[in-house]
């Protein structure tokens, strides 16, 4: 008869549990010198029992041989730091971001008012809530474009009206002008005329000048 299968937990009782032990272990340390001698492999082995006691076996010395593991296992995790963690990290992230899509895709539909069937009355308040404050502040944005815009359409009002101002002056300014301009005979015409006289009064005055006075003591009688 073949030996039973033995159902791989925990044997409760102490003294079965004490000869499985030292059977396997010493199973064990026999695979462990098998290996180093067979294969030529550097093999190392510790095993703890239960009640603290050590057992080890090492074709090499066991404490080189673990500077060696420790090593070895040191080197490949820096291999996989700078080759895999990058690419996890990068799939996390993605993954986030595309959670992060979808939640804002669902309230954006919800927002418009689609896809609703899937919230609760709570939810259904929180959106209520809000699409109010929402609105409220969108209203008030928009009163305050509303004043700003007319109080620039004032001040607007206000600069043109003082330009009016000035162009109607300037016109009336130009009109007198161009009546003064036009008239040939009144006080333009008279000031001319006036300026005439004057002019030919002194002409008058220069040619008499000219002619000399005779002397009262040079005047002989006959």
């Amino acid at each position: 008869m073949g030996r039973g299968k033995i159902e791989i937990k925990r044997i409760e009782n102490n003294t079965n549990r004490q000869v499985t032990f030292c059977k396997r272990r010493n199973g064990l340390l026999k695979k462990a010198y098998e290996l180093s001698v067979l294969c030529d492999a550097e093999v190392a082995l510790i095993v703890f029992s239960s009640r603290g006691r050590v057992y080890e076996y090492a074709n090499n010395n066991i404490r080189s041989t673990i500077d060696r593991y420790k090593k070895a296992t040191a080197d490949s995790s820096n291999a996989y730091t700078t080759q895999e963690i990058n690419a996890q990290f990068y799939q996390q992230e993605s993954k986030k971001l595309r959670q992060q899509i979808q939640m804002l895709q669902s309230s954006n539909r919800h927002l418009m008012g689609e896809s609703l069937g899937s919230l609760n009355v709570k939810e259904l308040k929180q959106l209520e809530s809000r699409l109010e404050r929402g609105i409220t502040r969108i209203r008030g944005k928009k009163h305050e474009l509303i004043l700003a815009e007319t109080e620039n359409l004032q001040k607007r009002e206000i600069q043109l009206e003082q330009e009016n101002a000035c162009l109607r002056a300037k016109i009336q300014e130009n009109e007198k002008l161009q009546q003064l301009s036009m008239m040939p005979s009144g006080q333009d015409f008279a000031f001319q005329a006036y300026l005439a006289r004057n002019v030919l009064q002194l002409n008058m005055m220069e040619n008499v000048t000219a002619y000399p006075v005779p002397d009262k003591k040079t005047l002989h009688l006959g």
